[in-house]
């Protein structure tokens, strides 16, 4: 039998105000005081009585909590003509809107209007149609630019200048049809703290590369929407994230480990199967083997870069100071807006051939896992083409399928723990002796 190097471990003391945050945006969204929208972005801040659901958070959840509800809400999407291909976060939102209650029995918060976010999925612009033909309600979609070839700053700048525009007409239009008022300094509030909070979530990623890692991607997975998409107020949400970076930071100087006897650091690639995330605690009990996470999960917070030079950094985002501080919607709005060859998150995926090798060295893996999705067109852009790369790398790489990270109808969970044994046995690794 193997036997690990022994770290100390502990329950992340931050823990309890994710949860209290968490349900402080739940019962926003059913306050009846407030305008639910589906998707939007950063700029629902400023509407005071708007609030946002996105689907992800939100169908992930559902997957998670409760399978047998799960399976009522794709069930009920069925029989509506919406087959399995779609994706299972999708079918969970709808369900649930179909059969006119969530997975607590509380009434479904009715979406009053969809503006949403473009994504280079190309299911997310499918998302916000159902709920408007079922109300129907005003439905608006920007556009997710992206090109391939060098990068070129002039067509950033026409990018950008297309995507605030975007925003800048669904903004106007909630202020004409709902009557509410958009709040130009409360939004550039938002765009001063911008900087600050982004920095933290890099801080975060940052550390996950010690070893041993203070924080695997299933610790990860319970942070890492708040403030992103599940809305929280910039003063929070900051707050938040600076007491969460601190902790982390703290655990990686002293040695805290996400798994007290990490041997092993494995990567994926896109959201795991949220029914079954027990392959986690599998791997790390059986094997001391940890997942250090995806492009998706620490690629969200644009986290990590190796430059031209070869050298490792984390990415730098400044704060915008109060002399260069935006003053009407026109300008914060561009100023909000990133570069999409510098920091979309899911671009590497695309643009950059070898990302998915350049995220294996940064963050020290051993191996990857990846899921072969069949439904959920963006879950499975390149997939074996990044296995492929990976192999040739020298990592290996095991391959297993599923419906969709919000669907488990075709997944073999007990095949799933199998295949799992005999990669580890294949690379040599035992069960540790505990």
């Amino acid at each position: 039998m193997a036997k690990a190097t022994k770290w100390e471990t502990r329950p992340l003391d931050s823990w309890n105000k994710a949860k209290e945050l968490r349900a402080k945006w739940q019962q926003s969204i059913e306050s009846k005081e407030k305008v639910v929208g589906q998707g939007a972005g950063a700029w629902a801040f400023a509407f005071p009585a708007v609030t946002i659901i996105e689907d992800n958070p939100a169908g992930s959840m559902i997957a998670n909590k409760s399978d047998s509800f799960a399976r009522q809400c794709r069930l009920a999407c069925e029989v509506r003509g919406w087959g399995r291909e779609l994706c299972g976060y999708v079918n969970n939102c709808w369900g649930s809107q179909f059969l006119g209650y969530q997975q607590d029995g509380s009434p479904f918060p009715y979406r009053k209007f969809v503006a949403f976010i473009p994504c280079v999925c190309d299911q997310h612009t499918k998302r916000g149609e159902q709920a408007r033909d079922f109300s129907p309600i005003p439905r608006w979609q920007g556009d997710a630019c992206m090109y391939l070839g060098d990068y070129d700053p002039a067509r950033e700048e026409v990018m950008r200048y297309h995507r605030s525009w975007c925003t800048l007409k669904e903004v106007n239009d909630v202020e004409r049809i709902f009557g509410q008022k958009f709040n130009e300094e409360l939004m550039a509030s938002q765009s001063d703290m911008r900087g600050d909070f982004m920095q933290y979530q890099v801080d975060v990623s940052y550390y996950m590369t010690f070893k041993p890692t203070p924080l695997s991607v299933k610790d990860l997975y319970s942070f890492y929407t708040l403030g992103n998409l599940t809305p929280l107020e910039p003063d929070e949400r900051n707050a938040f994230w600076k007491m969460f970076r601190d902790e982390v930071k703290w655990r990686a100087e002293n040695q805290i480990a996400a798994v007290g006897n990490e041997q092993f650091r494995w990567m994926e690639a896109h959201p795991p199967p949220w029914h079954y995330l027990k392959y986690y605690r599998y791997m790390e009990q059986k094997y001391g083997a940890v997942c250090i996470g995806s492009q998706y999960s620490n690629g969200l917070f644009h986290a990590m870069e190796k430059t031209p030079e070869g050298t490792i950094q984390k990415r730098q985002y400044p704060s915008v100071s109060k002399e260069e501080k935006p003053l009407t919607r026109e300008d914060v709005f561009r100023r909000t807006e990133t570069d999409v060859r510098v920091h979309h998150y899911k671009g590497d995926e695309y643009i950059q051939p070898l990302a998915i090798n350049e995220f294996a060295e940064i963050y020290q893996a051993d191996g990857a896992l990846f899921a072969l999705w069949r439904s959920g067109v963006g879950c499975n852009v390149t997939r074996k083409e990044q296995a492929k790369q990976l192999r040739e790398a020298g990592y290996s790489v095991l391959l297993y399928e599923g419906s969709q990270p919000g669907d488990r109808n075709d997944m073999d969970e007990m095949r799933m723990l199998d295949q799992l044994d005999n990669w580890m046995e294949s690379m040599g690794i035992r069960p540790i002796d505990n």
